[in-house]
């Protein structure tokens, strides 16, 4: 017979908090999942009312296939430059919004077409610093040089104090 074990026994409360920890691991994944088919869904254009009852395999599959079909131009093999690279997002987030925005009819068709050309003008002239090419808002010549260093105290050589 073996010793009788107290109540603060580590293997005791492992094996007490064991269901609880699963459960709330299973709480988890369902909650990512649920999280998951509202966005594949809303993504693939496709009413969620249809298809309230997918089976988590039935989410991860189409999930799968969604992230196969993507473009082989949003998983780069080399870094890019950063103006390629806010180039390239810029195209991607455009061509993203022109399959989403007419589908989630958030917005009137002829307000939709508008903003995506809007979009698709600035994308064409577009630069990584946020301006246009030819804006007349930012420097449109070198900067200016730096303006002189203020003499040294001949107190203190390495602090300079406006005083």
């Amino acid at each position: 017979m073996g010793l009788p074990r107290r109540a603060g026994d580590p293997a005791e409360l492992r094996k007490s908090l064991k269901p609880l920890l699963e459960k709330r691991r299973r709480a988890r994944i369902n909650e990512s999942l649920s999280q998951l088919k509202g966005l594949i869904l809303s993504l693939l254009g496709r009413e969620s009312s249809r298809f309230s009852k997918l089976e988590k395999a039935d989410i991860l599959e189409m999930t799968v296939r969604f992230l196969q079909e993507l473009p082989a131009s949003s998983c780069p093999t080399a870094a890019p430059t950063p103006s390629d690279s806010y180039r390239e997002g810029y195209r991607a987030c455009l061509a993203r919004l022109a399959r989403v925005l007419p589908a989630c009819r958030v917005l009137e068709p002829a307000v939709s077409s508008r903003l995506l050309e809007h979009l698709r003008r600035r994308a064409a002239s577009a630069t990584p610093d946020g301006g246009r090419a030819g804006d007349s808002c930012g420097p449109s010549g070198p900067s200016p040089p730096p303006a002189p260093s203020p003499p040294a105290s001949p107190r203190d050589p390495g602090l300079w104090r406006p005083w």
